[in-house]
C-alpha cells in the first residue's frame, strides 16, 4: 500500500508507547505527560501501518478562537513521502471547519512547507540551551518573587489569558507541578504582573511560559528559577525588543540552538501580546 493511501485515524491511549517511540526517534523533548494533554484537551491524529502508529499530528484548541497544530512526527522509513503534509492539511481542514484559526511553530525547513500551505509568519523566537556552567547574574531591581500558590492561581490564569489571547488555564494546570522549582509570580498593586512555569522533559528541563510586564520582572523570575533548576535547560525566548532579558540569559550561560517561527493560517497578526510574552511553553503548546 502506498503511503498516500494510509488512513488517518486518531490516537488511542493504549498507543502512547508508539507515539513516544516517534519522539525518541526524532530526539525531541516531550514525554508521556505531554501526549496526555493532547488526548485530554485536543486530538492526536495517527497513521498506522500493520497496526503500528507510524505518524502523528496533534491539535489543541484555545478558547474557541485558535488552535495549535504540533507533534507532526513521521517514522524514519515513511518520511519524505508527503505524509506530514497530508496530516497538516487534515488538521487545517478540521480546525477551519470549526471556525478556529490554525497556528503552529515552524523550524526553518518546515517554514517553507507551511508557507506553501497557506500559513504566514507572525513572529520569531529562539530555542536557547543551558548545557552547564550556570551563572545566575546578580540583580538589584527590588522585585519580590513569590511561589505560585492555590490562592494566586485564578489571578494568574486571568492575567495569562489577557496576554495569550485565550484561556489556556487547563493546559497550565496540567503543567503545574512538573517543575515546581520554576513556578513563580510577581505581584504589584494587588495584581499579578508576571509569572514563570516549567516542566521536565526527556532531554532537558523547559522553562516557559514566561509572561511579564517588563524585562526587569522577567529577569527576576528567571533569576529565582535558575537558583535551583539544574542544567540542561531549554527556554524558547521570544525575539523582539527585550535586550535586558536577552543579556541576562546570555550571561547565565544560555546559547542559541535553533530559530523558530510562529505562523498563523491565512493571517500574520498574532493573537497574543508579543511584547509581554518572553518565553513560550514550547512549539507543541504555544
Amino acid at each position: 500500500m502506498a503511503v498516500s493511501d494510509f488512513e488517518i485515524g486518531t490516537l488511542r491511549a493504549e498507543e502512547l508507547g508508539d507515539a513516544d517511540a516517534l519522539v525518541r526517534e526524532a530526539g525531541w523533548n516531550q514525554i508521556e505527560a505531554d501526549w496526555r494533554i493532547f488526548l485530554e484537551l485536543g486530538t492526536v491524529y495517527a497513521v498506522r501501518d500493520k497496526g503500528r502508529v507510524i505518524a502523528t499530528a496533534a491539535v489543541l484548541p484555545y478558547g474557541g478562537r485558535f488552535a495549535w497544530i504540533s507533534m507532526v512526527l513521521i517514522a524514519g522509513y515513511y518520511r519524505r513521502q508527503g505524509l506530514g503534509t497530508r496530516l497538516v492539511q487534515h488538521c487545517v481542514r478540521d480546525l477551519t471547519g470549526k471556525g478556529l484559526v490554525p497556528v503552529l511553530d515552524a523550524t526553518p525547513a518546515g517554514r517553507d512547507v507551511y508557507l506553501g500551505l497557506g500559513f504566514r509568519d507572525s513572529f520569531g523566537y529562539r530555542r536557547l540551551l543551558l548545557s552547564g556552567g550556570k551563572i545566575v547574574p546578580s540583580l538589584a531591581n527590588g522585585i519580590t518573587v513569590e511561589a505560585i500558590s492555590d490562592s494566586s492561581w485564578h489571578e494568574l490564569c486571568a492575567y495569562d489569558s489577557a496576554i495569550f489571547g485565550a484561556d489556556r488555564g487547563k493546559v497550565l494546570a496540567r503543567l503545574r507541578g512538573r517543575l515546581p522549582e520554576a513556578e513563580f509570580c510577581v505581584w504589584r498593586g494587588g495584581h499579578i504582573v508576571g509569572f514563570l512555569m516549567g516542566r521536565m522533559g526527556r532531554r532537558a528541563a523547559q522553562l516557559g511560559p514566561l509572561v511579564a510586564e517588563s524585562c526587569e520582572i522577567a529577569c527576576a523570575l528567571l533569576a529565582q528559577a535558575l537558583e535551583t533548576v539544574s542544567a540542561p535547560v531549554y527556554i524558547d525566548f521570544v525575539d523582539g525588543n527585550k535586550p535586558l532579558t536577552a543579556r541576562f540569559l546570555a550571561t547565565a550561560g544560555f546559547a542559541p540552538e535553533r530559530p523558530l517561527t510562529r505562523m498563523l493560517y491565512g493571517r500574520s497578526d498574532a493573537f497574543q501580546d508579543v511584547a509581554q510574552s518572553y518565553a513560550v511553553i514550547g512549539p507543541e503548546f504555544g
